[in-house]
Parts: structure tokens; sequence; C-alpha cells
């Protein structure tokens, strides 16, 4: 008798792998789109995890942004039913405004994953990235010009959050799909634009552009595949799995920084602040001075997709050039401001 298809045996190698420190009777939960990495993943966690002894379900977030997302949300639920997830549950969400629509949406979609493991009590929820999500993931880093911790791409793990198929190429969730005869959503947007329309501004009347992710995927790995030769996508998932290992080292010893730079300042009497020595961050090097200071300033209360390099900079040259400038204006409303060799984060009561 003959085994399963091989796409079909590496996707449920790969999660299989990655429940295999989890304990019998614990629940896991596939966010699936219905699209096909995502059913992909919801067939091999439904045979894989009755026999590891665990426990199987599915969270289904219709955004709400297109037409028809309410019946594309019901019929991806459908879908996890009929492979024997279950509890299968179908979460509608208000989509905000904040950090652009891309962003909001995945902030609108992980709060909604994250509320619904804390509800239903799951270990984990499962998620369908694949390597090209992840060489994808570099690519736009890039394009904004951003720091290690962005270049190292989606993590395999972040808190309740497990991504099995980031060595998988969305060739082999199509594989999947197909060898188990299921049938996925594919989400238009992912079909593009011409490529001057998705980065140009809009003509009046025009449909709106496809979302950035979608342009890079139809319009700029192949054409660096077609520059540069096959294996790009392979390469940028290597950059990010390099970037992470440095990025958390180098994390880490500046949490060590910022521990030794607290002050025994406390906060005043009418805010809450964090009281920073600047002589160790003084002594430090920028790399680490600068990841020291950005943590601060969230831990202050900065929120973190407010916070750029702009605001880290200008709290550095409190540190390193200061002949007596004034606070710098932080987003969240918190001002830092250096005084008799302290740098003092201050957030106003309301």
């Amino acid at each position: 008798m003959s085994g399963p298809a091989p796409a079909v045996a590496a996707a449920r190698r790969a999660v299989r792998a990655d429940l295999a420190d989890l304990v019998a009777g614990d629940l896991v939960l596939v966010a699936c789109s219905g699209g096909p990495d995502s059913l992909a993943l919801a067939a091999a966690t439904a045979f894989v995890a009755p026999r590891a002894g665990l426990r199987a379900g599915a969270v289904v977030v219709d955004h709400g942004l297109q037409a028809g997302s309410a019946a594309v949300a019901d019929d991806a639920g459908a879908a996890c039913r009929r492979l024997g997830l279950d509890p299968v549950r179908v979460v509608r969400v208000t989509v905000g405004a904040a950090g652009g629509p891309e962003g909001a949406a995945r902030h609108a979609r992980y709060a909604a994953l994250e509320d619904a493991a804390a509800d239903l009590g799951a270990v984990a929820v499962l998620l369908g990235h694949t390597l090209d999500d992840q060489a994808e993931t570099v690519l736009l880093g890039l394009a904004r010009g951003s720091g290690a911790r962005s270049l190292a791409g989606m993590p395999a793990r972040r808190g309740v959050l497990r991504r099995p198929l980031l060595a998988l190429r969305r060739t082999d969730t199509l594989a999947v799909c197909a060898a188990l005869a299921l049938e996925p959503w594919h989400d238009p947007t992912n079909a593009g634009r011409d490529l001057i329309a998705v980065v140009g501004p809009d003509e009046p009347g025009e449909p709106a552009p496809a979302p950035r992710r979608s342009a890079v995927r139809r319009h700029v790995l192949p054409m660096l595949e077609g520059v540069l030769g096959p294996g790009v996508a392979v390469a940028l998932a290597r950059t990010a799995d390099q970037l992470r290992e440095d990025a958390d080292a180098l994390d880490a010893l500046a949490a060590d920084l910022l521990d030794q730079a607290r002050s025994v300042t406390g906060p005043t009497p009418t805010s809450r602040a964090v009281v920073l020595d600047v002589g160790p961050l003084a002594a430090a090097p920028a790399a680490l001075r600068r990841r020291a200071l950005r943590a601060a300033a969230l831990e202050a209360g900065c929120p973190a997709g407010a916070l750029h390099r702009a605001h880290v900079v200008a709290l550095d040259a409190l540190v390193t050039s200061w002949h007596g400038q004034g606070p710098v204006a932080l987003p969240g409303r918190i001002e830092a401001a250096r005084a008799c060799g302290s740098l003092t984060f201050i957030t106003p009561h309301d």
C-alpha cells in the first residue's frame, strides 16, 4: 500500500515536529482562512493531532474587508469541520486604520486568534505561513530600510502562535490540497494588478491596488528569480534565520544594559517614569545602546508600531551628543528628557 503524496507527508512531518512538546489532551487551533496554505495546515493537523493524543480545532477570522467575506469565512469553517477539527470558531472582527490596511488587519487578526485561544483553553495557534511568506517579509523589510529584527522575518514561535510550515514552499501547500482533493479559496487580492498600478497612485475611479505583499509575490520575487536565478526565496529565508540569531543575542545584551542603566531614582509623584543613568548607556556600543533606548521607550508606554528609528536616534543624541537640548517627544504622549546625568521617560497621567 502506497503512502501519502510527498507534499502531504512533508506537511504532516512539519506539524508533528512542531507539536512534539505538547502533552496528551492539549488543544491546538489552526488559523484557517480557507486558502491553500492554511487549508493544507488544517488537513495535516487534523491527521497528526489525534494520533499524538491532542485535540485540534480551528479559528476562522473574517476581516470584513472584501465583498462576500462572511460567506468565505463560513465556507472555511465548514471545510475545517469536514476535516474533523473541533471546535471550529468563526470570528468577525472590525479592522481599524492604525498601521495602514495590512497592519491594521494583521493586528485585528492576531488579537482575535489570541482571544480565541484564551477562551477555548488552547495551548497553541498554528499559522500557515510558508517559506515564500518569509521571503516576502524580508523583501518588504528591506524596502522599508528596516533593522535586523524586522529583517529576521516571522519567528517559528511567539507566545501562543506557531508557524510549522516555514520550511515548506507555497507549491507544497497547493500540492497538499490537490492530493487530498481539497478546494481552497484563492484570495483575489493575490492576483494583483500591473506593477505600475500597484506601486503608483490610483487613477480616479480605479479599484484599490493589491496589498504590497501581493505585489511582491506577483512581480518582485519572480523578477529577482529571473535575474538572479532560482533559489532567491530560499536565500532570503536563510538570511532571516541568521539575522534572527543575531537579533536575539543583541536584544539579550541590550536588556542587560538597560538593567545596568536603571537609576535608583523612582517615579515622580504625578507620573510613572522610566529613569536611566546616562553613564552606562554612553559607554555601550551604539547597537546595544539604541536597542536599550527603544526598549525603555516601549516600557514607558510608546506604541511599538509608531516608534521609529528617528525617535531612537533623537533619544541617542540625548545620551551621546547632549548640549542642553530640550526633551524628545515620543509617540503615546511620552517625553524623554535629560537632567543631572539621568534620562527620564515620562508618561503623564490622563
